[in-house]
């Protein structure tokens, strides 16, 4: 895995708040984060991967499925795919976190299990196993041998092992118009999209619709458009796309505009986000 080169620097309105992201080559789907946040609010964002990690200073304040959760010092945190997530600092200090991002298909590759989910989002009170997880992740993040990483890899996720469901989760299915819906944002983010839109695509009224789209997903329409704009723009970033074409694809106003949504929501710049990761 190469190392973050030294050189790069992003400001933010407070100099404690920093992100670092590494990509490890040989593994695709493998993301592993490191940061530290005071003043920093990320919007609502979600990943097409299991995002799975502790706090280990400060104090966390997330929303995630609706509903406000704390993390101190100790907690794990258990994400799901696919679901949408905001947090900020809840106490002076902020927050301190290592996370590990796993695509669903790397994990069950990993473990030789499918269907892996997770019902709680917080574990709470297991200092024990928070102390090994986070000794687990600090070494994934100094690793420089990919035979040695991915023994790391299992080690992490036989660690969580008892935390997990191994068969499909039983979530409430989104109506089939929501579905398309989504599938319609992704296919058209790069254009104006307007309530209207969505509305026909459901086959709704405009404000039935926004009622019923904003009590499945807990978010807006607006939002979740953002959200999948900026999941979208990652990827591309990582594929080495340059950062004015990323802003046109993902339906953004500018570079500009990409470089604040996407700080907002992932805590580093685009372009120092692109050299963390690059091969």
């Amino acid at each position: 895995m190469r190392r973050t080169l030294q050189s790069i620097r992003y400001s933010f309105e407070d100099p404690r708040d920093r992100a670092e992201y590494r990509r490890p080559a040989h593994r695709p789907g493998v993301e592993i984060v490191e940061g530290r946040f005071v003043r920093l609010a990320f919007e609502a964002h979600t990943h097409q991967a299991f995002g799975l990690g502790i706090v280990h200073e400060g104090v966390e304040r997330f929303r995630y499925r609706g509903a406000d959760h704390l993390a101190a010092p100790g907690s794990i945190i258990l994400m799901n795919p696919d679901e949408l997530h905001a947090g900020r600092a809840e106490c002076p200090q902020g927050w301190g976190y290592r996370m590990l991002y796993l695509e669903p298909g790397t994990l069950e590759e990993i473990v030789d299990e499918a269907g892996w989910s997770f019902r709680d989002v917080l574990v709470d009170g297991d200092l024990s196993t928070a102390r090994l997880l986070g000794a687990q992740l600090q070494a994934l993040w100094q690793s420089q041998d990919a035979l040695e990483l991915d023994g790391l890899l299992l080690q992490f996720l036989q660690t969580l092992r008892p935390h997990a469901r191994c068969r499909p989760a039983r979530k409430e299915a989104a109506p089939g118009r929501f579905a398309q819906v989504i599938d319609y944002m992704q296919a058209h983010m790069d254009e104006a999209i307007q309530l209207d839109d969505l509305a026909a695509v459901a086959g709704l009224s405009r404000f039935h619709f926004l009622r019923q789209f904003s009590a499945q997903y807990h978010v807006t329409p607006h939002k979740m458009l953002m959200a999948l704009r900026l999941h979208a723009a990652k990827g591309w970033l990582a594929k080495g796309t340059p950062s004015a074409e990323v802003a046109v694809r993902a339906g953004l106003a500018d570079q500009a505009h990409l470089t604040r949504a996407f700080t907002q929501r992932y805590g580093v710049a685009p372009a120092r986000y692109q050299r963390q990761v690059a091969e």
